[in-house]
């Protein structure tokens, strides 16, 4: 082995591929709505973020194309540099009167806005106060920035009234939590936490990665669902799931958006995502106001399957949005089971620890607007026959 000093990671491969938390990739060769190709074989797709079928279309593709033959592809510098074009600055007014706020900043990803936004809001002297079923990203920015950190867990709120409390000590005070949290579909208590926040004089940060596009009258996301959008103080959402590109954002007042373009370091330091993307994006908020038809046919189609999930004797948790989770519990049998809806012509993820605790893995169905009827009776169908198979 020519790097010696690395030989440990076989070990560590090894046991992660004992205790079937090994994973690897796939090479995914034809992208349609609903629809993916792997190794020439055509599967329906429960496996994407692709909420309202936009990825792949053609709209998008146009606008991102014109843009390339303008621009080029790459931003070729940093935002405060050389890469911040005409395109990324339409794209922020678009998400600032999308989401009804005074400002907008776009990052490379939801990712890095996570991290840059709580690492620049938040310090030493502070305390944050974190869902437990938080994203990892959202997790990793709490951690980086240093602050003092309390885990709550959104389906037992009092416990957050509690320990705030006893919270007047520190400096600033964040709480941060998804509005959909990405494994379970199910929503948080936005309402609930607007109100302790306000008690409390701490900041609200909500990550609406998995609800901009999808949820409220608009698509603006679960803050609208929910009527707190002007009690929440940091939105952060994604350009990469149901608007179909890529990138994330933060939506709020013109003095934030100012400290992050000041502050944040994975914006300052990072390059630019494409004016391609950007022009992509504005595409996409445009064909979301003008079909709101997309949302509701997605929210409607993953109640369906919840339904017929419930009548076939399956557990799917507290899911309310188009991510519906089929939990299995070990995840040997997740791993099977995903296996076998594969042989069926079913691309789904078998979820794992560390990302979901253990023996609640499962089967993330990520729906679609896309999808037809028929395809998810036939979803149900070839469900309840795996399980049979696997029993």
């Amino acid at each position: 082995m020519p790097f010696p000093l690395l030989s440990w990671i076989d070990d560590e491969l090894a046991s992660l591929m004992d205790a079937d938390l090994y994973r690897a990739r796939r090479v995914i060769e034809k992208r349609v709505p609903g629809r993916i190709t792997v190794d020439g074989i055509d599967y329906l797709d429960v496996s994407s973020n692709d909420y309202l079928g936009l990825a792949a279309d053609p709209r998008i593709i146009d606008a991102a194309r014109e843009v390339i033959e303008e621009m080029g592809f790459g931003a070729a510098a940093s935002p405060l540099v050389s890469g911040y074009t005409k395109w990324h600055q339409k794209l922020e007014r678009e998400i600032a009167r999308f989401e009804g706020t005074e400002s907008a900043v776009v990052f490379p990803s939801g990712f890095a806005a996570n991290l840059g936004t709580i690492t620049s809001l938040v310090g030493p002297d502070d305390l944050i106060f974190s869902d437990v079923r938080n994203h990892a990203s959202l997790i990793d920015g709490c951690r980086l920035s240093k602050a003092s950190i309390r885990r709550f867990d959104g389906r037992e709120i009092d416990s957050l009234r509690v320990v705030l409390q006893d919270a007047k000590q520190f400096r600033r005070r964040l709480i941060v939590t998804d509005s959909v949290f990405s494994m379970d579909g199910d929503v948080a208590p936005l309402d609930l936490l607007a109100e302790i926040a306000h008690e409390s004089d701490s900041m609200l940060y909500v990550d609406e990665a998995h609800a901009t596009g999808v949820l409220g009258k608009t698509g603006s996301g679960a803050c609208e669902l929910l009527g707190v959008k002007e009690r929440v103080s940091i939105r952060m959402g994604t350009l990469s799931k149901a608007l179909g590109g890529m990138g994330g954002f933060v939506a709020g007042s013109k003095d934030l958006c100012d400290w992050l373009i000041n502050r944040s370091r994975s914006y300052i330091y990072s390059t630019g995502f494409p004016a391609a993307a950007a022009a992509a994006a504005c595409r996409a908020i445009e064909i979301v106001a003008d079909e709101p038809e997309r949302s509701s046919r997605v929210n409607q189609t993953a109640d369906d399957l919840r339904t017929e999930l419930a009548i076939a004797g399956f557990s799917t948790g507290s899911s309310r949005t188009p991510i519906v989770p089929l939990i299995l519990g070990e995840s040997t049998k997740a791993l099977a089971f995903a296996e076998q809806l594969r042989h069926r012509g079913v691309m789904a993820v078998a979820i794992r620890p560390p990302t979901v605790p253990p023996g609640t893995a499962r089967i993330r169905l990520s729906i679609s607007a896309a999808h037809e009827s028929d395809e998810i009776q036939n979803l149900v169908s070839i469900i309840v026959s795996v399980a049979k198979s696997l029993s």
